[in-house]
């Protein structure tokens, strides 16, 4: 199974408590069992046919980010990527290999915490009407994929359905609280400012990512994936050029192939391509081998 491609993942007598767009979340009691699938969405739609090893290199990195950062923050890891798997999950072994994190139960905080680094995207749109990225002013006359002066934390609702609203900091703090808010932001900047760095040496901008935390024990603490081709834009350093959009390591195959067809962006999603499917598939990995110096 290590280079099939996983679109549905069920584990007879474990219970399967959520269904994400790429994860299963099942409940093993005290703990829970994380699997990244290898589907793909686009737009908000989920792909009929999925990228081979994707969930593997969202999971490998995640676990890689989670031990790099663990002196830093706080994290939801109960066992490393490759400890055994205790009993019950033995007879899945082969499914579960290289994709499943078993992690702490925590409740997640109801914002996004999202660090930009570059002006891309929702930012860059914003900024050209506005001068600003989510109500922050910005000097005049930057370019698209510009480096900002400093990283911004910009959070955002989560959306039950539809697209995430980009929210102030004080409607964050009206939210989770005062306090939480800033720990969230706080950390935020410093892991991203750490990831980036970390990543940079390696050949990879990462031009902007998504957090999320929950609280545990009345801890704060990071959890779900982190600094992964899914969560952030990753790009190629050599090849950065600001002024225009930039190649990257994700889904942009994906989203130029779908560009080019007659379809409206709702469900169901086209099946893609083998070309395009591949392509997606060594960038993935590509990622996970410059980040972390080793062969998935």
């Amino acid at each position: 199974m290590p280079n099939e491609t996983v679109l549905q993942i069920d584990l007879p007598g474990v219970q399967k408590i959520k269904s994400g767009k790429v994860r299963e979340i099942f409940d093993l009691g005290d703990r829970l069992l994380l699997v990244a699938t290898d589907r793909i969405s686009a737009f908000d739609v989920i792909m009929p046919n999925g990228i081979p090893r994707k969930g593997q290199v969202l999971t490998q990195i995640s676990h890689f980010w989670f031990e790099k950062f663990a002196n830093m923050v706080p994290n939801h890891l109960l066992a490393g990527a490759d400890d055994p798997l205790p009993p019950v999950l033995q007879p899945f072994a082969r499914t579960l290999a290289r994709r499943s994190m078993i992690v702490k139960k925590a409740k997640p905080l109801a914002i996004e915490c999202i660090v930009r680094g570059y002006l891309s995207g929702s930012g860059w749109k914003e900024y050209q009407k506005s001068q600003s990225v989510c109500g922050i002013p910005l000097p005049d006359g930057l370019k698209e994929s510009a480096e900002l002066p400093e990283p911004l934390f910009t959070p955002s609702t989560k959306a039950q359905s539809g697209h995430d609203e980009n929210i102030s900091f004080e409607q964050a703090e009206a939210i989770v609280g005062k306090d939480i808010a800033r720990q969230a932001r706080d950390l935020s900047l410093k892991i991203y400012n750490a990831g980036r760095d970390y990543a940079r040496q390696r050949g990879i901008i990462i031009a902007d990512t998504k957090f999320e935390f929950g609280i545990s024990d009345g801890q704060l603490i990071l959890i779900d994936e982190v600094l992964t081709p899914d969560s952030s834009r990753f790009w190629p350093a050599d090849q950065y050029e600001p002024g225009r959009s930039q190649p990257s390591f994700d889904k942009q195959f994906v989203r130029d192939y779908l560009e080019t067809l007659d379809w409206n962006k709702t469900p169901p999603g086209p099946i893609l391509p083998p070309d395009v499917v591949a392509k997606t598939s060594a960038k993935y990995l590509e990622a996970y081998e410059r980040l972390t110096g080793r062969n998935l």
